[in-house]
């Protein structure tokens, strides 16, 4: 990430409304977002693409997004990872999994999402996987 261009965020979230809803919001908040609705269309930009922040819903067709996140700790180990969810049981097991990404569970409001995206970006060790 150079000074001039802000933090690069790939989202995948398969609900078209809350993908539109989050898209806008990470934009009007200053950050490039690319956005796609599976893992599986999410992995090609994570190879190609330099992102800051993988953004992903842990409840996707295809891919679900814990296996999207240690796909993205292979092809780009220096992107960090946030997962958005609304189940509880699925937040434990992302917890456990990935245990230093960061699980922000739905409902949200999007000034809270947008505070977690700053601290994880600023943060040097949250969201790494080891």
């Amino acid at each position: 990430m150079t000074q001039n261009q802000p933090p690069r965020i790939l989202l995948a979230e398969d609900d078209d409304a809350m993908r539109v809803y989050l898209e806008r919001a990470l934009v009007k908040a200053g950050y490039a977002v690319d956005s796609v609705d599976r893992g599986t269309d999410a992995l090609p930009l994570l190879e190609e693409g330099n992102y800051d922040l993988l953004l992903s819903d842990i409840v996707m067709p295809e891919m679900d997004g814990i296996e999207l996140a240690q796909r993205c700790n292979e092809v780009s180990p220096d992107t960090k990872v946030m997962f958005i969810t609304g189940f509880a049981a699925v937040t434990l097991k992302a917890s456990r999994e990935q245990p230093h990404a960061k699980v922000l569970s739905k409902p949200f409001h999007l000034r809270d999402l947008v505070l977690e995206v700053e601290r994880v970006l600023e943060d040097p060790v949250s969201a790494r996987l080891y």
